[in-house]
Order: C-alpha cells, then sequence, then structure tokens
C-alpha cells in the first residue's frame, strides 16, 4: 500500500542566502518532499550537502547563475526525473520527479512561471508578453487530461486566478499577476486539464487566501496586502488523496524571508 508523504512549495528567493530558512522549515514541518523555486544559483552552487544532512539524500536541481531556477529535495526516492524547457530561452523554470510513494508513484512537476513585469500590455512590455507565451506553451502541455499518471503540480505560478486569492480584486485587476488575460488564461489550463485546485478545495472562496506579501510594505502583516501567487494542483486520482493544506503564513516574519511563504500539502494513501 502506498505511503502517506507532505509536499511543500516554497520559492526562496535565492536559496544560498536562506539555507536557515529551508533548514528551520525542515526543523519545524519536516515536509518529505520541498519543491523550491527561484533558487538563484546553478547546481554546482547548490547547497546540496545541508540539505543531505537533513534527510534530503534525493535531490533533483534546474539552476542557473543568479536568476530563476528550480530543486526538489526528497527522503523519498525517486524513480524518474525530467526537466522541459520553456519559450527557446533556456530558462530554469521546470523539473519534474517521481516519487517512490510505495505504489505507483507520483509524479510532482515544480514550476516557476514568469513574473510578467510592471505593464500588463505585451506589445509594451517583452517580460509580459514572455509570460503569456509561457502560460500558451503550459496549455499544449498539462493543459490536458493527465495520461493516467497520478500527477501533481505546484510551484510559484505568479498569477492569482480567483477575486479572493487577493487584497483587492477591483484594485489589481490591472495589475500583473490579477489581470484578466492572465487569470483566465491560468484557469483554461487548469480546468481544461481537469487539474484539482487543491488549495481551494480545503480552504474555499470566499476566505480570503495569499502566499506573498510584497517587501514594500513597511508592516507586510498590518496591511496584510497579500496575493496567493503559489499553488497545488492535483490531478482527479490523486485530488482525493490531498487530505491537508497548510499555508505557512509565520514564515513571512522570519528573519530575512522571502516575500512567498512555504504551502504544504498532506498526501495519503
Amino acid at each position: 500500500m502506498a505511503r502517506s508523504f507532505t509536499l511543500a512549495t516554497w520559492n526562496i528567493n535565492s536559496v544560498r542566502i536562506r539555507t536557515d530558512l529551508v533548514e528551520r522549515l525542515a526543523a519545524e514541518r519536516a515536509p518529505d518532499v520541498l519543491c523550491l523555486q527561484e533558487i538563484k544559483c546553478p547546481e554546482a552552487n547548490f547547497p546540496a550537502s545541508v540539505f543531505r544532512k537533513l534527510g534530503y539524500v534525493h535531490q533533483a536541481i534546474n539552476g542557473q547563475k543568479g536568476y530563476h531556477g528550480v530543486a526538489v529535495l526528497s527522503r523519498l526516492p525517486f524513480a524518474a526525473i525530467d526537466r522541459r524547457g520553456f519559450c527557446d530561452k533556456g530558462d530554469a523554470r521546470h523539473i519534474a520527479v517521481t516519487v517512490d510513494d510505495g505504489g505507483d508513484g507520483v509524479e510532482i512537476h515544480n514550476l516557476y512561471v514568469p513574473a510578467g513585469g510592471d505593464e500588463p500590455d505585451a506589445t509594451l512590455n517583452e517580460k509580459f508578453a514572455h509570460k503569456l507565451q509561457f502560460l500558451d506553451e503550459m496549455a499544449a502541455w498539462i493543459g490536458k487530461a493527465p495520461a493516467g499518471r497520478a500527477s501533481i503540480v505546484v510551484g510559484d505560478l505568479n498569477i492569482a486566478p480567483l477575486e479572493h486569492d487577493v487584497w483587492s480584486h477591483k484594485q489589481l485587476l490591472g495589475v500583473v499577476s490579477h489581470t484578466p488575460v492572465e487569470t483566465a488564461a491560468l484557469e483554461a489550463i487548469r480546468t481544461g486539464g481537469g487539474w484539482v485546485d487543491a488549495m481551494r478545495s480545503h480552504i474555499p472562496v470566499p476566505q480570503k487566501l495569499y502566499t506573498w506579501w510584497s517587501y514594500r510594505s513597511a508592516d507586510w502583516s498590518a496591511a496584510d496586502k497579500g496575493r496567493r501567487l503559489d499553488h497545488v494542483w492535483a490531478c482527479p486520482a490523486v485530488a482525493p488523496r490531498v487530505a491537508a493544506i497548510e499555508v505557512l503564513r509565520a514564515a513571512r516574519g522570519w528573519d530575512r524571508p522571502s516575500d512567498h511563504v512555504p504551502v504544504i500539502a498532506r498526501i495519503e494513501r
């Protein structure tokens, strides 16, 4: 019988600067599988030995000097590792592993979608055009029903799709990450692929749900102007196994924090 495991996703915003925060998460929550985004280093500079000492002996890294980068740290062995490129840019924005859960395995895709810059106009802003192209390529890839495999998609998707995923739907409609073109594209990918929004299954609308708070706010907690940019999607076969979701809001208040916080899912037998 398949074993239970916990899966965390976290945009760490430079893993070498915040290695101590990963250590703290491991000490306090001990996720079996940890998906990191925006590691900002090539594989050769990744602090692999630190994480091995924490029990994460299985590691899959797709890194890049100074930018982007994703990694999966796991206590469970990998049956397969895969990487996918997008937009012919050579950016390190995806890595997939199949973890051995004691059954047929679960395929986990760890993604870091481009932020898109500040101007939500693809004709004026190359970064926003890149983001829309990335979403188009995602749609052609995972915007189809999973082919019989137990699959999960996690990561910083850099879009808050629902009205209650942002502090002010009205004020953010023209702000990159919550514009109608982005939210419609992301929801089309999710629903077209049959993916279940596991976070909203456990923390339903109309409850506000955030995973990111800007560094620009002097008191992020009091202002509470957050957005849900980080996501956990499960295929129909896995969705009933997602027994719990926790957004570790307290991590935003740790020393030298990332502007994102970890999201932890418990996957049952």
